[in-house]
């Protein structure tokens, strides 16, 4: 029964850990539940075949039992595909079975003693679990959006691990000597190989970190360009409005003088709207954000969007301005791309900007498509390579410790933000 015991420990332990690396579509709940009857399930098919055949057979079908049905239901959760689905499922893999083959080495030289392999099943799995949390799992996840290439080579080195421990070394860690001294050897060089991927994993995070400051950079000189271009555009129309206002004056006080001042103020009120027309709107002090607004806003108008906004932000801001200046643009750009797949007169954009006692912010739009929503409520996106302005929401948000909404109601797609 000891034997049955660890199985089952097993089973658990790798259905958490094929969750820990999981990035799902649906959300938490649903996801959570799921796996949970699903190992329920699993554990039962375990216990049954142990009592019907023995713990040899069931080592030799645990494979089917246990590792298609985790494949198959990161084909269903799972907001990735191909190798990298793959990869999710075999690091799962990899990380039981680790614990496994340390617990069963610690076991076997113990002479056997069964409290050995207890303390070191629960030293293992608290380690591990918690370097997981901690720092793989952020760090693979991340990887999953911006690594696009490599994975099938990595899931070709982590399959043939699979092949060699499960299938072309037989026994069991900690009671075949050949299996505890083999199959742990083998254990220890593929943990060298994951650390050289973790490695990599750190720098195509740093990479994407660097792109995003020079995204950064670029949006605001090139914001910050947008509304300088404004601004001049805008002088010079009143400066030749300027240049012509003694004509206009002359115009006016002659009519004055024929007695037809109603004609007088008409002229004097066209010219007037002229001025208003070309005056640049300054939506808000602080400059970087001032100039992502007059940008995205003045785009909006042109595809024929109708823009409400109603904004008032605070000169000091409790986060960097070019950072929230990214959001914005992000969840801007992203409105109006789904404007365009709108009939013209159903085109909006609404934005509201309250800066005390915190900044909250909604903009809205309408949304004549279905949305799903993830576990951590984001939307997911429908096609690749899409959806990292979100991500980017999320980071903001998880950077400043702030709150983030994004739902569909009535037709109509809402971020809310409170910083």
């Amino acid at each position: 029964m000891a034997e049955l015991f660890v199985i089952e420990y097993l089973t658990a332990l790798g259905m958490t850990m094929v969750l820990l690396f999981l990035d799902s579509r649906f959300s938490r709940c649903r996801t959570v539940l799921t796996f949970f009857s699903a190992t329920v399930l699993i554990m039962a098919a375990v216990a049954a075949i142990y009592q019907i055949t023995g713990i040899r057979t069931t080592l030799l079908v645990y494979p089917l039992i246990a590792h298609i049905p985790s494949l198959l239901l990161l084909l269903i959760f799972s907001r990735f595909r191909g190798w990298r689905l793959i990869f999710q499922l075999l690091s799962a893999i990899l990380f039981c079975t680790l614990i496994q083959h340390g617990a069963g080495l610690a076991y076997y030289l113990s002479g056997r003693n069964i409290w050995v392999l207890i303390l070191s099943y629960a030293f293992l799995t608290g380690g591990i679990t918690l370097f997981l949390i901690r720092i793989l799992r952020p760090l693979f996840l991340q990887t999953l959006l911006n690594l696009h290439s490599g994975w099938w080579l990595m899931c070709l080195v982590l399959t043939i691990y699979y092949i060699i421990v499960i299938y072309l070394i037989p026994g069991y860690v900690g009671i075949v000597k050949s299996s505890t001294i083999l199959k742990p050897s083998v254990s220890l060089l593929i943990t060298g190989f994951y650390s050289i991927l973790i490695f990599l994993f750190s720098s195509t995070r740093r990479e994407a970190e660097a792109r995003y400051s020079a995204q950064l950079s670029t949006m605001q000189l090139s914001a910050l360009q947008s509304r300088m271009e404004a601004v001049k555009a805008a002088e010079d129309v009143i400066r030749t409005e300027r240049h012509d206002l003694r004509h206009r004056l002359q115009a006016a006080a002659e009519l004055v003088a024929q007695g037809d001042t109603d004609a007088a103020l008409k002229f004097l009120d066209a010219a007037q709207r002229r001025l208003d027309e070309h005056t640049a709107t300054r939506w808000c002090r602080p400059p970087v954000l001032n100039a992502v607004f007059s940008s995205y806003f003045s785009q909006a108008r042109n595809q024929g969007i109708e823009v409400h906004a109603a904004i008032s932000l605070p000169d000091t801001l409790p986060a960097d301005e070019g950072e929230l200046a990214i959001v914005l643009a992000n969840a801007l750009e992203n409105a109006i791309h789904a404007n365009m797949e709108l009939p013209r007169e159903q085109r909006q954009i609404r934005c509201r900007i309250v800066g005390i006692p915190g900044i909250i912010l909604e903009l809205s739009n309408p949304c004549n498509t279905q949305v799903t929503f993830d576990s951590h409520a984001l939307p997911v996106a429908q096609r690749e390579n899409h959806g990292l302005g979100v991500r980017s929401v999320s980071a903001f948000c998880q950077k400043y410790d702030a709150v983030y909404q994004f739902d569909l109601t009535d037709g109509w797609f809402r971020l809310r933000l409170v910083l």
